[in-house]
């Protein structure tokens, strides 16, 4: 069984900045798309950014230019460096992770960490 822990969550202040971290555990033969999703009060989940296996990544037009995603396969993690937050981007945050193991194709998500942006 493949499992996520996300990390990094918590209060910040507008303009300020926040590091999200996801490892994956598990009988795991390859990754593919690595990804963050949120959830907004009172909205539905929406992608914030994914990275391929080559390097390709998807940001949401709301996050470009602030978020960054990045990888490490051999260490089986997905980091999300958010800057310049505002209060909009508060939500849950969701790592999701798709890949190969014995078994087959697999897909999981993390148990969400809360980020709250307010002064």
């Amino acid at each position: 069984q493949v499992q996520l822990v996300e990390s990094g969550g918590g209060l910040v202040q507008p303009g300020g900045s926040l590091r999200l971290s996801c490892v994956a555990s598990g009988s795991i033969l390859s990754i593919n798309d690595m990804g963050w999703y949120r959830v907004a009060p009172g909205k539905q989940r929406e992608l914030v950014v994914s990275i391929s296996s080559a390097g390709a990544t998807n940001s949401a037009d709301s996050v470009k230019g602030r978020f960054t995603i990045s990888r490490d396969n051999a260490k089986k993690m997905v980091w999300l460096q958010m800057n310049s937050l505002t209060p909009e981007d508060t939500a849950v945050y969701y790592c999701n992770i798709r890949g190969r193991r014995p078994e087959g194709l697999f897909e999981v998500w993390g148990q969400g960490t809360l980020v709250t942006v307010s002064s």
